[in-house]
């Protein structure tokens, strides 16, 4: 019995608002209170303006779930258990006036006897949920103040830690009943776990190896049958567990995005008492091998996956809660979000430590696309206390989570945390400040380690990320995984070039999010980068000021917000690919590059390939580009440019490309064909002829090099705020077609990164493609889908929404 009707929700201390105070509301179970205040209607949308700050006394507030419902009293030999999926996060229970127990962990269920409580009729069920702030700081006064990246102490709570804030995230600490409460009564047996431990043998065999464990209510002897494609296994569990194997001749292979098909068995798991079933689970399973190569070698230590005995070069980006509120969160968001992912070629996401272990639905979904998932533990840019109640609450969780995950077949890795090794290690004055205190290390390197080779041994595990074995700096970009912030932070994007990563698991650069986005939800007047609302959505320290220092050695200082826009969302693509490129031209050296990040969790400024509303900014098709199973790029080797050629299929890729340096004009000065013959899954370097890299006039010149098949690079010789473009190279046609508009652009002149930024006109345009260069006299066709009828569709080809970087030349 799901209890999701009939609850009600009040605040009971703290610094509540008179309008709010004694008033009672209507709640969503799941849900939280932020989003029940916002239905009533006595709270504005946090994430509108400046509201966030508004709300700010939420953080110490306490509050009552409470909701009656009808049952019956339990029959002689039957469990009743109350069963909650997820509470956010410090709570007492009460039923029917008797006090259950207390939460105060976010990352696991509970699970409440009250076969003794239930009666027929109306029972009432109240749930109390606390201040998590109040109760870190609480804890944290009594354990000890340890380091962490952000003031609140979302380190002494098991507790989402972005939900504190974070650079790219609100600071809303959200509260309530997250996922979903039951009331389940049984009087025989249950299947209380199962967990499924797939591999697949040297003859091709899939081999499904089950553990259960079994809550009884009776000591009879159960029999416990496992079903996979058509065979079958069984066994009597005379106790609380058992193990049973079924095994599938010839099983079909899952692979990754990009290297496969991803077939899915059906894994059913009955629980029979005297041939009558009692108890059934199902889950989806696939069948292949994981691990990662680390056996040092000349350089130092790889971390390569290796699928089905397959090296894989990782592309990917980090993922973070898709909202802030969670249970805004559904299925078809979550697979609208990893279609954009596998639509830009990716084939891992990185489910970061400072958000949750994801809903089912979110790995369910990477098993039907090939999208290969690391898995952080929850622990970020923080020292951990590993004194009880801590300690206790974490294993905890590891267990729960770990045993119910082991079923997905794209699950490729448990990584310890992030980045709280290299904080330990390298970030001043933090491993001082502990004076002897605990800060986590036992969990990463005992711990949870042990738990994942109890429970799941057939995967690998990080202690951390990023990490390097022994004693060598955890960052060492010779040695296992790498973070690349310097370039956010310090240096030029084209430093990313400065270090030859085994394994880049976070890097990436800013952009705000896409202008009708922007006109959603900021409403400053005069609306500029350092506008009160604005800044209120940027949330990095320093970040208006990285925008701008990031910006101004490439292009040309913008004149206009919207012109600002444009650049520093163009920039962000380019620094972005430039990483990838560079990290994708050194495989097998460099086996992984995982961007920060994929999605939002609200709309910021922030480092996104696809902001809040689900619009694909500029970087998402830079992305698109520099992950294409076949890429063209120059690399500086030793000097010089070399043009690397990429080949990410399982087959040779032989091709003539042309290669010429001409002017912007499209005269062509220099030109040779080139022929390319690459290994699968390889990379091959070509010298190119001096001709063609030295310009007679940098400023007005471009090298092109293309492919039979359509691969293309475009490469300049000085940076676009020093070159003499035509600032209005394009003529647009614009023509219905359905389900949109077919916007045929022309370029005179060369333009580089053409970009159609349909949105400013039309909210809900989806455009197909975007950063495409034309060479002088080259077309391109633009699809756009829309449910929208412009009255006038030449907008669409007027110069703020076609555009490229030749029109920022235009407002200098």
């Amino acid at each position: 019995m799901t209890l999701v009707e009939g609850w009600r929700l009040r605040a009971v201390d703290g610094p509540v608002p008179e309008s709010i105070a004694g008033r009672e509301v209507d709640a969503r179970v799941p849900g939280s209170t932020h989003l029940d205040l916002l239905e009533a209607g006595l709270i504005p949308d946090p994430y509108l303006d400046q509201n966030e700050t508004l709300l700010s006394w939420m953080h110490h507030t306490d509050w009552r779930y409470s909701t009656t419902f009808q049952s019956t009293s339990a029959r002689p030999g039957e469990r009743v258990d109350l069963v909650f999926d997820g509470i956010d996060t410090v709570a007492s229970v009460h039923f029917n006036g008797e006090l259950l127990g207390h939460t105060a962990n976010m990352h696991r269920g509970f699970r409440f006897d009250v076969a003794g409580l239930v009666r027929d009729g109306a029972n009432e069920l109240v749930v109390n949920v606390r201040s998590a702030l109040r109760h870190a700081e609480e804890l944290e006064a009594r354990l000890g103040r340890r380091q962490r990246a952000y003031p609140h102490p979302y380190n002494a709570i098991r507790k989402m830690a972005c939900s504190f804030g974070w650079d790219w995230g609100p600071d809303l600490q959200t509260a309530g009943i997250w996922k979903p409460v039951r009331l389940e009564r049984w009087d025989s047996a249950r299947l209380a776990q199962v967990r499924p431990l797939v591999t697949v043998d040297e003859d091709g065999t899939g081999r499904v190896e089950v553990h259960v464990r079994l809550d009884r209510a009776r000591d009879d002897a159960y029999t416990v049958v496992a079903r996979v494609g058509g065979h079958e296994a069984r066994t009597t569990a005379s106790g609380e567990s058992a193990v049973l194997t079924v095994l599938v001749p010839q099983a079909r292979l899952w692979w990754p995005a990009g290297h496969g098909d991803q077939p899915l068995y059906e894994l059913t798991v009955t629980l029979l008492d005297r041939d009558n079933p009692v108890d059934e689970v199902r889950r989806r399973v696939g069948f292949r091998t994981i691990t990662v190569h680390t056996e040092p070698d000349e350089v130092g230590t790889p971390f390569t996956f290796v699928v089905n005995g397959k090296p894989i070069f990782a592309k990917g980006a980090n993922w973070i809660p898709d909202d802030h509120f969670l249970t805004r969160i559904t299925r078809e968001r979550i697979a609208q979000r990893v279609d954009q992912a596998v639509g830009a070629h990716m084939n891992m996401l990185r489910v970061w430590g400072g958000g949750i272990y994801e809903s089912d639905d979110f790995y369910d979904v990477c098993d039907e696309r090939g999208i290969l998932v690391w898995q952080d533990f929850p622990f970020a840019c923080a020292f951990y206390a590993e004194e009880e109640p801590l300690w206790s609450e974490v294993e905890a969780e590891a267990r729960e989570n770990v045993a119910r995950l082991t079923s997905h077949p794209s699950l490729a890795l448990w990584c310890g945390n992030n980045e709280n090794l290299v904080a330990y290690t390298d970030w001043p004055g933090w491993r001082d400040s502990l004076e002897g205190r605990t800060w986590g290390q036992a969990y990463y390197t005992e711990l949870l380690p042990g738990i994942v080779a109890e429970l799941d041994p057939t995967r690998p595990y990080a202690p951390g990320s990023p990490f390097s074995p022994g004693t060598l700096p955890p960052n060492d970009p010779d040695h296992g995984t790498r973070h690349e912030w310097a370039v956010w932070n310090v240096v030029d994007y084209v430093h990313y070039r400065d270090h030859i990563p085994r394994f880049c698991a976070e890097f990436g650069f800013q952009g705000p999010p896409a202008s009708a986005t922007v006109a959603r939800w900021i409403h400053d007047e005069p609306l500029t980068p350092a506008s009160p609302v604005f800044l209120q959505h940027q949330k990095a320290v320093n970040g208006d000021h990285n925008l701008d220092r990031g910006l101004r050695p490439h292009l040309p200082v913008p004149g206009t917000f919207a012109d600002w826009h444009w650049a520093t969302q163009l920039n962000q693509a380019r620094a972005v690919a430039l990483g990838v490129e560079h990290f994708r031209s050194w495989w097998p050296r460099t086996a992984g590059a995982l961007v920060w990040q994929l999605n939002d969790c609200w709309p910021a400024i922030s480092w996104s390939a696809v902001d809040y509303e689900g619009r694909a900014k500029p970087l998402y098709f830079a992305l698109r580009h520099a992950f294409a199973p076949r890429l063209l790029t120059l690399q500086p080797r030793d000097g010089r440019w070399v043009l690397v050629a990429v080949n990410d299929h399982d087959e040779p890729w032989r091709t003539v490309a042309t290669a010429s340096r001409q002017t912007f004009d499209g005269e062509e000065l220099a030109g040779r064909q080139l022929e390319l013959a690459v290994p699968p899954r390889s990379v091959a370097p070509v010298e190119l002829p001096g001709e063609l890299l030295k310009p007679d006039d940098q400023t007005r010149e471009v090298l092109t090099v293309v492919t039979g098949e359509g691969t293309r690079l475009c490469h300049l010789f000085a940076e676009d705020r020093d070159v003499a473009y035509d600032p209005r190279p394009l003529t647009g046609t614009v023509q219905p077609v359905d389900g949109g508009y077919r916007v045929e652009v022309r370029a005179t002149s060369f333009a580089r990164d053409v970009a159609l930024l349909a949105d400013r006109v039309i909210p809900d345009a989806v455009v197909d493609e975007m950063l495409v260069s034309l060479p002088a006299g080259a077309s391109h066709v633009f699809l756009v889908r829309t449910r929208s009828v412009l009255e006038w569709p030449d907008q669409l080809a007027a110069p703020e929404v076609l555009t490229s970087a030749n029109g920022l030349s235009a407002v200098t």
